[in-house]
C-alpha cells in the first residue's frame, strides 16, 4: 500500500465527472492506495523540512459536496507519502513558484513527485513550445503593441493572442486586421505594453478543434479533439467546447518524440500537449486535463497507465 498525495485546489472546485486528478484519485484508491488531499498554502517549512497540513481522504460515486470525503486534518513532512501529485490549476504565478521551491528539497530517495517541481518552474506552458520552432505556428512573445500589428500583418490579418500565466481559455482572443476593436484588444491584452503576451498565426483547422493529447514520459497515451462551442473560437471544455474521440496519428507521434528527450531531461513525467492542424500550441505541464474525456469517448485508459508508473517508481525509492 502506497501513500499519494495530491495537491490540489479545493473539493468545491472539483468536477468528479470531468476531473483528471479525481479519476487518478478514483484509481488509486480502487488499487487500495491511501489517498490525501492537501492545498499548496498548506505547506510550510521547519527545521529545514517541507511539511504540510493534510486530510485522508476517499472518492465517492455521489454528487457534490460528497464526492470527496476528508478525514480528520494530519500534519507532517511531504516524506510521509511515497508519491505526490502537483495538481494545482495554474495560473503560474508567484504562488506557484513558492510552491515549486518548497518541494524542491523534499527528500528524493523517500518521495516521488510527479511532475518535477524544477520541471514546472522550467516549462512554462505558453512558452515551452518556443524550443520548438519547427513544430508550432509562427510564434510572437512581446508586449510591444506596435510589434503586434506588425506581426498581425505578417500573418495574413488574422492572429490569436492569450497571456502567458493562464489557463482554460482565459483571455484568448481572435484579433482581425479589420476589426474596429483589434487595438482595444492588444491595449488590455498587454495592459498598455506593461504585459508580455503570446501571439500565434491564426490556423483555420481550429475551427476544427483542438487536440489535447496526454503524454506519460514523452509517450502518447490518448487524445481527445475540443471543438468549440457555437460562437466562441476557443476549444477549452471550461468555456463549452465540446469534447469528440480522437485518435493519435503519426504527426502527433512525431511531435512527442520532438518534445520527449527535453520532457524527461526537465523531469515532467506527465503532459497534455495541444495540437491544431498538425501544429504544437501549447504544453501543459501544471494540471493536464482531459483524462476522463479520452477514456469515456475512445475507451483508452490513462489513470491506470499513469498509477501504474507512479506505483513502480514509489517501489524504486530507496
Amino acid at each position: 500500500m502506497i501513500s499519494m498525495l495530491f495537491i490540489m485546489d479545493g473539493p468545491e472546485r472539483i468536477h468528479p465527472d470531468r476531473d483528471t486528478t479525481f479519476a487518478f484519485m478514483r484509481e488509486a484508491q480502487a488499487r487500495g492506495h491511501r489517498i490525501a488531499h492537501t492545498r499548496r498554502e498548506w505547506l510550510y517549512s521547519e527545521g529545514g523540512r517541507t511539511r504540510t497540513r493534510w486530510h485522508p481522504c476517499r472518492v465517492t460515486d455521489a454528487p457534490p459536496p460528497e464526492h470527496l470525503v476528508l478525514g480528520e486534518p494530519q500534519d507532517g513532512p511531504i516524506e510521509d507519502h511515497q508519491v505526490v501529485f502537483v495538481r494545482t490549476d495554474p495560473p503560474f504565478d508567484l504562488e506557484y513558484v513558492k510552491l515549486t521551491w518548497l518541494l524542491d528539497v523534499v527528500d528524493r530517495s523517500r518521495t516521488f513527485i510527479l511532475n518535477e517541481p524544477s520541471g514546472i518552474r522550467t516549462a512554462s506552458e505558453k512558452l515551452y513550445a518556443l524550443r520548438f520552432p519547427e513544430l508550432t505556428p509562427r510564434t510572437l512573445v512581446t508586449r510591444d503593441p506596435k510589434r503586434l500589428e506588425r506581426f498581425l500583418e505578417a500573418c495574413g490579418g488574422r492572429m490569436v493572442i492569450k497571456p502567458v500565466d493562464m489557463m482554460g481559455g482565459y483571455g484568448v482572443f481572435v484579433v482581425a486586421e479589420d476589426d474596429p476593436n483589434r487595438g482595444a484588444l492588444i491595449e488590455s491584452s498587454t495592459r498598455e505594453g506593461r504585459d508580455l503576451i503570446v501571439a500565434q498565426e491564426y490556423l483555420p483547422e481550429a475551427k476544427e478543434g483542438d487536440k489535447r493529447i496526454l503524454l506519460l514520459e514523452g509517450e502518447p497515451l490518448g487524445a481527445v479533439l475540443r471543438v468549440p462551442g457555437a460562437g466562441d473560437h476557443r476549444g477549452n471544455i471550461h468555456v463549452g467546447a465540446r469534447t469528440v474521440a480522437a485518435e493519435i496519428t503519426p504527426r502527433d507521434r512525431e511531435i512527442a518524440q520532438a518534445l520527449a528527450p527535453s520532457l524527461r531531461a526537465d523531469g515532467i513525467y506527465f503532459a497534455g500537449i495541444d495540437v491544431i492542424g498538425g501544429r504544437l500550441t501549447e504544453v501543459n505541464v501544471t494540471s493536464p486535463t482531459g483524462a476522463q474525456e479520452i477514456e469515456r469517448l475512445t475507451g483508452v485508459p490513462v489513470a491506470a497507465p499513469i498509477i501504474d508508473f507512479v506505483e513502480r517508481r514509489a517501489a524504486a525509492l530507496g
